[in-house]
């Protein structure tokens, strides 16, 4: 197998035509032999945070100033597979019911608690939420990333939690020093 790309941005390449993965940026959580599973960090949908968090905070009875919901950032699209199913990455500063370590600064974490702990102002001082996430078989994401379907790059939290989403794309390729609005679509023969 290739190397470990956990933790490791994958960047759509101009060139990318499946309308999932267009112009994305997608951390990688986890690559191992049976395959690999990511979260897109630049798909934002229609819904935001706090509309998300509203049924939680309604439950708590939480009329209390202590609870305001200042999260007005969108929930994202984190991939095609499980779209039901919500996804939050973080900074791993604690960990709830179902947490996944990704490394000592960025963690996955599935389990509603976060999402009640985010809404009470308890939560994480960085997290993405999304729903659903992308997957790939084992070998497959090295046989795309043999076609040169992908750059990968190194995670930087600033990407995910600080950049504007419409720069992520970009922005994550400078890192390595592509602008890939100068890559061409097309496949040169010579």
């Amino acid at each position: 197998m290739s190397d470990n790309l956990t933790k490791q941005f994958l960047i759509a390449m101009p060139s990318m035509e499946d309308p999932n993965f267009s112009r994305t940026v997608t951390i990688i959580c986890e690559h191992n032999e049976n395959g690999a599973m990511g979260i897109i960090v630049n798909q934002p949908t229609t819904l935001f945070v706090d509309e998300l968090l509203s049924p939680l905070i309604d439950n708590e009875a939480s009329h209390s100033s202590s609870n305001t919901i200042h999260h007005h950032q969108p929930v994202y699209a984190g991939g095609p597979v499980q779209l039901d199913r919500g996804f939050i990455l973080h900074d791993s500063d604690k960990q709830w019911d179902s947490t996944h370590i990704i490394d000592n600064d960025l963690s996955l974490t599935t389990s509603e608690d976060i999402l009640l702990s985010i809404a009470q102002g308890k939560g994480p001082e960085n997290s993405l939420i999304a729903l659903g996430y992308a997957g790939w078989a084992a070998g497959q994401l090295e046989e795309e990333l043999s076609a040169n379907a992908w750059l990968t790059v190194p995670y930087e939290a600033d990407i995910i939690f600080d950049t504007p989403i419409e720069q992520r794309w970009h922005s994550a390729a400078t890192k390595i020093g592509v602008d890939v609005h100068l890559i061409s679509n097309e496949t040169g023969h010579a």
